[in-house]
């Protein structure tokens, strides 16, 4: 089994106080199916099964994504972050809370901290309260504004504010403000990102007017200019930090690191490494998508739902796709310690791209700034 490339773990809870129009996550609205303890026991089961997978591996970090996880107690998140620790014998790593302000709650948070959780982050998305209600967000400005004290004072100083831009009827002067709000908090990170229409969302039924691709130009660089003056470095497309806050989960995702994956939908790799030949396997797998499949699934032992061996291409392209992402790329010795592939075949891939767009040398790839503005180009001639 290799050991070299790092692990993560991803635990997916499903639920939702209300789905937002622009969602196109597997979140479900709680109603009278959610059964914490239920889903929790088939969590625990789910964890058992993939930790035999990776024994004696060092897991390099936890993420409660969702959904909104902070719908959970604090009693059943410390179960499985104990079950966690009693498995792989970890310390102290990188342990990772999504939540939205309209569940905040200063005992629960509390709770949260003591359960073992040093990292938050919250879906604020805007402050404006014109945009939160367009957007179907169940908390108001107001709240959006009260969500970092609450979360300071329950000791949690490690947060990432989540904000978008692009929204509908949205000025350069509003995401301007968005961004201005979010730097008087000065926490160490802030990801901000382009809303999307999706396919399967309310917004792809019933799309609304979104500015123009020429203001949203002017959107990003704006933001992006007003983020780096005050001391908010991008190093990835669409995350930013104080020096040395990036996170550590989600750069395990960028860098092609492995990761296990739990709860209804949760995707998960694994790297396998055949020590007589050298030889590298790697492997997707999903769970089944829907809560109580998922659930029943799981008590069975087969929470997994389907599972897919990764070919030479497709692990090149998965790497570009996910490390390009990254304003400085990857070294070259993570890419081949990651992959089990080299140099040469790496370069093969590359060939056919504008020399002006991506940089390849026996140290690192990465793309050119004017390549970091153009990453679709460059992936579109990866295929």
């Amino acid at each position: 089994m290799q050991t070299g490339i790092p692990l993560s773990l991803y635990v997916h809870i499903p639920w939702c106080v209300k789905k937002c129009p622009y969602c196109d996550f597997n979140s479900h609205e709680k109603n009278d199916t959610f059964d914490e303890d239920r889903y929790l026991d088939a969590l625990l089961i789910d964890l058992d099964i993939e930790y035999e997978k990776c024994h004696g591996r060092p897991l390099r970090s936890i993420f409660f994504g969702g959904g909104t996880p902070s719908l959970f107690s604090a009693k059943s998140i410390e179960k499985i972050i104990a079950r966690s620790r009693d498995l792989f014998g970890f310390e102290e790593i990188e342990v990772t809370l999504e939540a939205n302000p309209g569940t905040f709650e200063q005992e629960k948070f509390n709770d949260f901290k003591h359960a073992g959780i040093n990292r938050l982050s919250i879906g604020i998305q805007t402050f404006n309260p014109v945009h939160l209600q367009t957007l179907g967000r169940i908390h108001d400005d107001r709240q959006a504004l009260a969500a970092v004290d609450t979360a300071r004072k329950a000791g949690l100083e490690n947060i990432n504010l989540d904000l978008m831009f692009g929204l509908p009827q949205q000025s350069t002067e509003q995401a301007l403000a968005d961004i201005e709000t979010a730097c008087r908090f000065e926490v160490p990170h802030i990801s901000h990102y382009q809303l999307t229409i999706e396919a399967n969302t309310y917004f792809h039924k019933h799309t609304p007017v979104l500015p123009e691709s020429d203001d949203l130009w002017e959107m990003q660089t704006q933001c992006q200019q007003r983020l780096a003056e005050q001391g908010y470095r991008q190093y990835e497309i669409s995350a930013y930090s104080q020096p040395g806050r990036e996170c550590l989960h989600n750069t395990n995702y960028w860098q092609f690191g492995d990761y296990i994956g739990i709860g209804a939908g949760a995707h998960g790799k694994l790297t396998q490494h055949d020590n007589d030949n050298g030889d590298y396997k790697i492997t997707r797998n999903w769970k089944h998508r829907q809560p109580q499949q998922y659930m029943q699934h799981a008590q069975q032992h087969h929470a997994t739902s389907g599972q897919q061996l990764l070919k030479t291409e497709d692990i090149i392209f998965e790497y570009l796709l996910n490390a390009l992402r990254l304003k400085d790329g990857t070294d070259i010795n993570t890419f081949i310690t990651n992959t089990g592939l080299n140099i040469e075949q790496l370069t093969s891939a590359v060939k056919n791209i504008d020399p002006d767009l991506i940089s390849l040398d026996y140290d690192r790839i990465k793309t050119t700034d004017r390549g970091f503005l153009f990453l679709n180009d460059i992936l579109e001639n990866l295929v």
